[in-house]
């Protein structure tokens, strides 16, 4: 139903910065949360932060100061800007809707966001 398309993933030297974006459409509900997660190899998927309706947003202590998200102000676009990007960053990052009235989580395909030298 919901469909969400992310963008903005790659190659970054560490202290870099990244800017991602995910768009949803397909049925979306005007009270709703998204966010992003991300998976490391051999790892399991940890949330990074997520982002109200209203523009509340809610981050993973290890990415505090660093990123921020952020949404459009109008649609269902958000945003992670990603500043002095470690290592440890690189992962799969995948954004998640979630509607007010439903518990079902959608999920995009995932960007690659890679940190080395």
């Amino acid at each position: 139903q919901v469909q969400l398309v992310e963008s903005g993933g790659g190659l970054v030297q560490p202290g870099g910065s990244l800017r991602l974006s995910c768009s949803a459409t397909g049925g979306t509900f005007p009270n709703n949360v998204m966010g992003w997660y991300r998976q490391a190899p051999g790892k399991q998927r940890e949330l990074v932060a997520t982002i109200t309706s209203r523009g509340t947003p809610n981050y993973a202590d290890s990415v505090k100061g660093r990123f921020t998200i952020s949404r459009a102000k109008v649609g269902n676009t958000v945003y992670l800007t990603m500043n002095s990007l470690k290592p440890e960053d690189t992962a799969v990052y995948y954004c998640k809707y979630r509607s007010g009235p439903s518990t079902t989580d959608y999920w995009g395909q995932g960007t690659q966001v890679t940190v080395s030298s």
